[in-house]
Formats: C-alpha cells, structure tokens, sequence
C-alpha cells in the first residue's frame, strides 16, 4: 500500500479567516475557496480548512477541551515572529518550555513556534 498526505484540515467556525490568518503567517497563498472550505498552499504544502458551526475551541493545557492536533512552525526569529502572530490575532499561551513557544490561532488552536 502507498499512502500519501494530501493535506491537515482544520475546523473552524470562520474557515476563510483562519486560512487568511494561516496564509499570511506561512506565505502560502489561498488556492482554493470553495463554499465553506479554503485551501491554502504552494503545491508541496497544502492546508485545509472547514466550517464548523459547532466548533469548540481546544483550551490548552486544560485536559476538558483537549488540542486533538497542533502545528510546528519552525522561525529564524522567534521575537519577529512573535511579533507577527500576534498582530494576526494569535494569543500567546506559553513561554516555559526552552525552544518552542505555544499560541492559539484564531479559532483556537493551538500551534508552536519553534526555534533555536
């Protein structure tokens, strides 16, 4: 069997902010709207994203709302980048482990910057 990874979608109740929020953090442009799903991508990396209307947003660390997935970003400057995720609407959760800080998205999920 071969199996390949076409793309990670992610619910959300707002799909075309997410993926804006998303293609403006990893200059990859939106590719495909299609109602209530947009794609964004550069041909080898592809995001997905899905209207959820009943979307509960994961509330990290808290064990009741648990992340179900989360994305490593991999930044040459984690204050320059921090810089921008918040300005795109990010919310800064976590600063206390070394190499990684950790923010929710726009609709609340949770992701990572990672540096060196």
């Amino acid at each position: 069997m071969t199996a390949k990874l076409t793309s990670v979608v992610l619910d959300s109740p707002d799909p075309q902010a997410l993926a804006r929020f998303y293609s403006e953090l990893l200059d990859l442009p939106v590719t495909r709207v299609d109602g209530d799903w947009v794609d964004i991508g550069d041909g080898t990396t592809k995001l997905s994203f899905q209207h959820a209307p009943e979307f509960r947003p994961p509330l990290w660390p808290d064990p009741n709302f648990p992340q179900q997935i989360h994305l490593d970003i991999q930044v040459d400057d984690i204050d320059a980048a921090e810089s921008t995720v918040l300005r795109l609407g990010a919310t800064l959760l976590s600063t206390k482990e070394a190499g990684f800080r950790v923010y929710s998205d726009p609709s609340g999920h949770p992701f990572c910057l990672c540096y060196d």
